[in-house]
């Protein structure tokens, strides 16, 4: 096992802990349907976007039978959030907005505000 993780690895990391925090949030809600869309959404970290986009993540609408994905892309986000904890914080952002447009439905509902 390394004894250090590596800036990809952080990163992915980061987005576990998003997805999870909002698998979360909806589980100890009522809405069953809305937890059952998103334990089919699938989720991936690129390093950039394609072409000359300039974004922090996109989402693929569902194919038949499929959930949706939900990617973040590491570099861009790292380039605007050097601290470690505003990049937590970015990476959360971009996680529930993704999420809430992949699902129609507002980002609040995925992470109701404190």
């Amino acid at each position: 096992m390394p004894l250090a993780r590596t800036r990809p690895e952080r990163f992915d990391d980061l987005v576990l802990d998003a997805v999870e925090q909002v698998e979360r949030l909806v589980g100890r809600g009522s809405d069953e349907q809305l937890t059952a869309r998103l334990a089919e959404v699938e989720f991936g970290v690129e390093e950039v976007p394609p072409g000359a986009l300039i974004s922090l993540g996109r989402c693929e609408e569902p194919l038949a039978g499929q959930g949706g994905r939900v990617v973040v892309y590491r570099r861009p986000i790292e380039v605007r959030a050097k601290d470690p904890l505003e990049r937590s914080d970015l990476v959360h952002e971009v996680v529930v907005d993704l999420l809430a447009e992949l699902l129609g439905v507002s980002p609040e509902l995925l992470d109701p505000p404190a």
